[in-house]
This record gives C-alpha cells, sequence and structure tokens, in this order.
C-alpha cells in the first residue's frame, strides 16, 4: 500500500493544483477510497478462504479466526492509511500517540485469535498425548494468555509514546514485594493453586474426603471446581465447602476415585461368645453376596478381629464397584445382617456385667 500512496501523490501533483490545503485533501480522500478498496478486498479473501475451510479438519478453527484476523486487517489498514494521512498534514506529534493507541485496541483481537489457537491445539494435540505436561503447559496459558498479553501491549504502548517503562517497573516490583507480604495468604494460596494443578491429587469429579464439613454432615463429596485461590467439594448433603488451596496442600488427600471406581469396603460386626463363628462368618458373607453392586470377585471375605469385653468382633471386607456406594453399602449390609442374625439364632451382644454378692456370716 505504501507504494500505492507514492502513486497517489504523483498523481496528485500532477494535477497542479496551487493551493496545499486542496492538494492535502486530494490525498486524504484518495487515502480514504484506497483504505476502502483494501478493506473490500481483504474481506473478500477472507471470506473466501474461510469457505474453503469449510471441508478441511481445520473447520472448527477457520470459523472462530474469520472475525478476529478481520480485525487484525482492518487495524493494518487503519495504521498504513493513518500513518499517510498524518505525514500528509504534517502533524507529526500525533504519530505515536496514534501507533500506540493502535495497537492497545490491537490486544482484544490478538487476544481472541492466541485463544482459538490453543483452544485447537489442546484438542487436538494434548488430548492425544499420553502426558499431562501439556495439559498443565495449556490450562496455566488459559488463565494467564490475558495478563501476559494486555501488560505486554501496555508496556510497548508507553515506550512508543517515549516513556521510560524501567521506573515503572522498578516500582511495581516494589510495590509487588509489600503488597506480597501484605496478601501472603492470599499468594499462598494462588502457589497452591498452581502446584494443584501440576501435581493433580484430585481431578474435577472426583470423590474426597472433605475435613471441614459443618457439624453432623456428610464429611465427603465431589470436586466440582479447582481455582487457584480455592478448591469448590459438593459434599453428599449438596452443600458446596469452598477451601483455600494452602489449606488443602497442608493435609492429607483421601481420594476414592483417582484410581479406580473400585473401592474395599470394611463393616465391623459383633456376636456373642457363645456364636458358632464359622456360622457367623458365613451369615455376613452370604448377605453380602446378595448385595447387587457387591462384586464377586474378589469375593466378600469376614475376619475375626477382636475379642471386645461383651463380643467377638468380626469384620466383613467387601468390594463395590462405585465408591460413591460406600455409606449405602454400609447402611444396607447392616441392616440385612440384623435380620439374618435373628432368622439364624444369632445374638448381637450388648454389653452385660456379671455381679457375684457374696453373704458373709459373721461369729456372734
Amino acid at each position: 500500500m505504501n507504494d500505492l500512496f507514492k502513486m497517489i501523490d504523483e498523481m496528485i501533483d500532477r494535477l497542479g493544483a496551487s493551493s496545499p490545503l486542496l492538494i492535502s485533501f486530494y490525498k486524504l480522500l484518495a487515502a480514504v477510497l484506497v483504505a476502502m478498496g483494501a478493506w473490500v478486498i481483504l474481506h473478500f479473501l477472507i471470506s473466501s478462504i474461510e469457505k474453503k475451510m469449510e471441508k478441511t479438519r481445520f473447520s472448527e478453527v477457520s470459523g472462530g479466526l474469520a472475525l478476529p484476523t478481520r480485525k487484525i486487517g482492518m487495524f493494518g489498514i487503519v495504521l498504513i492509511t493513518g500513518t499517510y494521512v498524518i505525514r500528509v498534514f504534517h502533524v507529526s506529534i500525533l504519530e505515536h500517540v496514534f501507533y500506540a493507541v493502535l495497537l492497545l485496541l490491537m490486544t482484544r483481537p490478538v487476544l481472541a485469535y492466541v485463544k482459538i489457537v490453543l483452544e485447537f491445539l489442546e484438542n487436538n494435540v494434548a488430548a492425544r498425548t499420553e502426558t499431562h505436561l501439556d495439559d498443565i503447559v495449556f490450562e496455566l496459558l488459559n488463565r494467564f494468555i490475558g495478563v501476559i498479553i494486555g501488560l505486554t501491549s501496555v508496556v510497548l504502548a508507553l515506550d512508543i509514546l517515549g516513556i521510560n517503562v524501567m521506573p515503572f517497573i522498578a516500582g511495581a516490583g516494589i510495590v509487588g514485594v509489600a503488597i506480597g507480604f501484605a496478601a501472603k495468604d492470599t499468594l499462598s494460596n494462588l502457589i497452591a493453586g498452581i502446584l494443584l494443578i501440576i501435581d493433580r491429587p484430585f481431578e474435577v469429579g472426583d470423590r474426597i474426603e472433605v475435613w471441614s464439613t459443618p457439624a453432623g454432615s456428610s464429611s465427603w463429596g465431589d470436586v466440582v471446581d479447582i481455582g487457584l485461590r480455592a478448591t469448590k467439594i459438593r459434599t453428599t448433603d449438596n452443600i458446596i465447602v469452598i477451601i483455600p488451596n494452602n489449606e488443602i496442600m497442608m493435609r492429607d488427600i483421601v481420594n476414592y476415585t483417582i484410581n479406580s471406581a473400585s473401592i474395599r469396603v470394611r463393616v465391623n460386626i459383633g456376636v456373642a461368645y457363645d456364636t458358632n463363628i464359622a456360622k457367623a462368618k458365613e451369615v455376613i458373607a452370604s448377605v453380602a453376596r446378595d448385595v447387587t453392586w457387591v462384586m464377586t470377585d474378589p469375593p466378600p471375605k469376614v475376619v475375626v478381629r477382636n475379642f471386645g469385653e461383651s463380643s467377638v468382633d468380626l469384620q466383613l471386607r467387601v468390594w463395590i464397584s462405585d465408591a460413591r456406594k460406600r455409606m449405602d453399602t454400609i447402611s444396607e449390609i447392616t441392616d440385612r445382617v440384623k435380620e439374618a442374625f435373628d432368622n439364624a439364632g444369632i445374638e448381637i451382644p450388648y454389653p452385660k456385667r456379671d455381679i457375684t454378692i457374696t453373704h458373709k456370716n459373721e461369729g456372734v
């Protein structure tokens, strides 16, 4: 376009207009017409490319890239045309301001362009790899790319205006240190959030143990969101518990579903001392096998755990195919064992004390 503007200058100079203002007006009008023509051509080319890409594997990207590409192209035309107009009217004092403002305006379409490309790469490249490292990189980029591009554009705009940004950067560093001391808990949660994203002790949808639930409510739930500051967990009572990431990193994390959906459940059952232990074990195992979600391989197992004060303490160990049915398993088996014991004449003991009264005859 610069060569085209030179041709325009030569053509207008040949018109022999005597008034410099009139010559400048002709050049301005010609510049606007050229810019409009360039925009029509650019719009036509982008639309044609977009239609051709509809049948390719990049169609999901081409539709989203069209709008930011048009905006970037438009800003490019405005840049060249504006530079020409500024030089025609000899207002070079506005040139740097024009460049800085245009740079800031281009931030939004550039950000949209980068996000669409990142999304495409994440869905078509990272999703096919076995390692989680690329997933972490894309997640961090998606979270911080807007801040990175925004700060970069501001710094470049200030530099174009001739403003030395080094004192601002140094001052920002000092302010950052002061803010860091004042908001150390918040920064600690942010760092812990990044570590959670990298280490991934749990994923969204995993069922984990929750240690800070209201008294008397459920103590485990499903992870619904992992943020940079806090993690949200929905308990089985449908209560959302928001836990700061720093607190999570300092505790043991019990994850029931990270390895697989299958877990082993233990149910403690006591029987009287005069009970036939073998018979009690068989009754308990039979009850466990009748529960539909209890796995048959490995089979239910009953062991003697302890000799208590009033009972022989047995423990049923079963594997279930869905970790979320842990409490249902304990409740279901306990109910059925009580009924089965009543039918089999097996006593479930309660604390007893044998009191011996000794009468002592004293001589008169």
